[in-house]
């Protein structure tokens, strides 16, 4: 008998209803109008190894034979609550799906900012003809500095090049080639070649100074909670941006509230929050040069989204089945 895999309706399935995905070795079958938080059913709970979804089950405990569970995203905080920190299930996410669809989101934002088209917005909506705007910045010649430097952080570094960007990367893993068979072809930095500078965790107050941009690009871990706190922020020229597509809480919250009102921050562009949905009396909705986008910088309507997370499962499978090391494995420690 096959191991049965569970799976939510994630947008790679396209199937009618009643068909499952053919993964060869594996009996799918995939649990339709599941609503996020609901238990999943248990009937067969002894015969489920693995699981495919964004955020496992509230009864995950009851499926004792699971060993392998398969996210659909690269981020992995929603993980935290379950206990996996144990390494009893092999868990893998969704890395290098989402470097171009991010990465895009970065230069995106940098443009916005510089270009300062919040304001020219809200002139339009308002009806005003105003000037002044052409007389806002470029991103060409200017210095973004992108901490962490997986998939995402190299494909913006990739893009930021071609824009004529300075790149600087401060990292804790050293220059190192990353080559995988989930990396998007053409994207990215595969030798660590493209930055004009690296930077060690030693030097990160050199690395702060010397910004016109910080793109965070790194996953939150119990040793990434709280990572910048407002001494960190300061640190960083006045008038410079900050961009936060990561996780909200990288960033110390009391921290970003602080530089943004006194006007040490430029702006900032902010994808992930600290409260889901952000709360509408928040204070960062309110702040004139900060942007905010409700968690979709990854983006998953474009084709390759469906294409690639469904590739990355399709390349899994027969290693898990052979009893190989699968490909995008989230460390242990890392999920605490």
């Amino acid at each position: 008998m096959k191991p049965l895999c569970l799976t939510t309706a994630l947008p790679f399935i396209e199937s009618a209803p009643g068909s499952e995905p053919a993964i060869e070795g594996l009996d799918v079958r995939v649990l339709r109008g599941m609503k996020a938080g609901e238990a999943w059913p248990e009937d067969e709970a002894d015969r489920v190894e693995v699981m495919f979804c964004t955020t496992p089950p509230p009864n995950l405990a009851k499926f004792k034979k699971l060993q392998w569970l398969q996210i659909e995203s690269a981020g992995f905080s929603q993980l935290f609550p379950f206990g996996l920190n144990d390494g009893r299930i092999t868990v893998t996410n969704a890395r290098g799906i989402f470097d171009c669809p991010i990465a895009e989101w970065n230069i995106a934002m940098m443009i916005n900012l510089a270009r300062d088209l919040r304001t020219l917005i809200r002139h339009q909506d308002a009806h005003i003809w105003e000037r002044s705007a052409q007389f806002t910045g470029e991103i060409r010649g200017r210095t973004v500095g992108i901490w962490g430097y997986g998939g995402i952080g190299r494909e913006t570094a990739r893009l930021a090049k071609v824009m004529g960007m300075r790149v600087h990367v401060l990292t804790r893993s050293g220059v190192k080639s990353r080559v995988d068979s989930t990396c998007i072809e053409g994207s990215g930095d595969p030798d660590g070649s493209l930055p004009d500078r690296y930077f060690t965790e030693q030097e990160k107050e050199e690395f702060l100074k010397g910004l016109d941009f910080l793109i965070l690009a790194l996953p939150l871990t119990k040793k990434t909670d709280g990572l910048l706190g407002e001494p960190d922020l300061r640190l960083l020229p006045k008038g410079a941006f900050v961009l936060n597509p990561a996780r909200g809480p990288l960033i110390q919250e009391q921290a970003l509230l602080a530089v943004l009102r006194d006007g040490h921050l430029g702006g900032a562009a902010l994808d992930t929050h600290y409260a889901y949905p952000l709360p509408a009396e928040h204070p960062l909705w309110s702040f004139q040069h900060v942007i905010l986008t409700p968690h979709i910088s990854g983006t998953s309507f474009s084709p390759n989204f469906s294409t690639g997370l469904l590739n990355i499962f399709r390349l899994n499978a027969p290693r898990y089945l052979a009893g190989e090391p699968l490909l995008n494995i989230i460390p242990p420690t890392d999920l605490q």
